[in-house]
């Protein structure tokens, strides 16, 4: 099996082939153009050294190949990548699969909800409510981003990572939203006297 077929592709490492297969760049460069186009917003660039990595390991499997050093009196050593053939059809099959099918990512939320029951109906209000108050935050934040869009007439197609963001976004809030009304109404309630006894029936042996 070659190095490219036993790499574990990563959102990162996607998104890193994608921008070479416009034109080479150096990893500052590549950083930067991920900032500047708002795919920080699927991807975590915070860490220069997480994306030295990724850029370390596509060299590894073949993926991309250094195109030229270059030295100037501003800027320190830079090296510069360029996506090879085996990584355009690596991005282009990473593509295919990422979009086509689901894939169980394990988020902290879902976790968090499995034991929501430890806060308490009180407490489980009290931090969804807060939930809701930031979704809120982020969909405004969002709004905002999609008028600028607008003004500057960019394609729908380089937007919809935001699109895709804002509809999940606003499908959570409602949720959540409705989650905290029950919790309000003491629809969904409990107690840890119910919850015993629904762990002693699942304890029984069979």
């Amino acid at each position: 099996m070659t190095a490219s077929a036993q790499f574990k592709r990563s959102p990162l490492a996607m998104v890193v082939l994608g921008i070479l297969n416009l034109e080479p760049m150096h990893p500052y460069a590549i950083q930067r153009r991920i900032k500047e186009w708002g795919k920080d917003k699927v991807v975590n660039v915070s860490q220069r050294a997480a994306l030295y990595k990724t850029i370390g390991r596509l060299q590894e499997a073949g993926l991309v190949a250094v195109r030229e050093t270059g030295r100037d009196q501003q800027y320190p050593e830079r090296t510069v990548y360029e996506i090879t053939d085996a990584g355009r059809a690596a991005c282009t099959t990473w593509l295919a699969e990422m979009i086509a099918v689901p894939r169980n990512e394990y988020p902290d939320f879902p976790a968090a909800l499995s034991f929501l029951m430890l806060l308490g109906p009180d407490g489980a209000r009290t931090e969804l409510a807060r939930r809701a108050k930031t979704l809120r935050e982020q969909l405004a934040e969002m709004a905002a981003d999609a008028e600028q869009a607008a003004a500057m007439s960019l394609p729908r197609v380089v937007m919809l990572e935001d699109e895709y963001l804002r509809a999940v976004t606003a499908a959570e809030l409602r949720w959540v939203d409705g989650v905290v009304d029950d919790l309000a109404a003491g629809t969904l309630t409990w107690s840890w006297d119910s919850l015993a006894a629904y762990r002693s029936e699942s304890a029984e042996p069979e």
